[in-house]
């Protein structure tokens, strides 16, 4: 399967079980995860990856990311694991 099988290039989301996933969640997913492990991520601007992370959660969920993949941060894996 290839990138255009899931999504044309002139379709930007997909629906499943009622999640609308924008084309680019999981690449924006994979930027905040390696801006986490930046230590000078502070303050507001660590907050808001880790809330961009949270709301994108449902999306990466419905496609079955954490089903086949493993998150590697400890740190991460935890914020992950402990919300629903």
């Amino acid at each position: 399967m290839r990138a255009q099988d899931i999504l044309p290039d002139d379709v930007n989301e997909v629906h499943i079980n009622g999640t609308t996933i924008r084309k680019g969640t999981v690449g924006a997913f994979l930027a905040n995860a390696a801006a986490l492990d930046d230590p000078a991520l502070m303050g507001q601007d660590r907050l808001a990856v880790l809330s961009a992370i949270e709301a994108a959660l449902p999306a990466l969920r419905a496609l079955g990311l954490f089903n086949v993949l493993e998150i590697r941060n400890p740190q991460l894996r935890a914020f992950v694991e402990a919300r629903p």
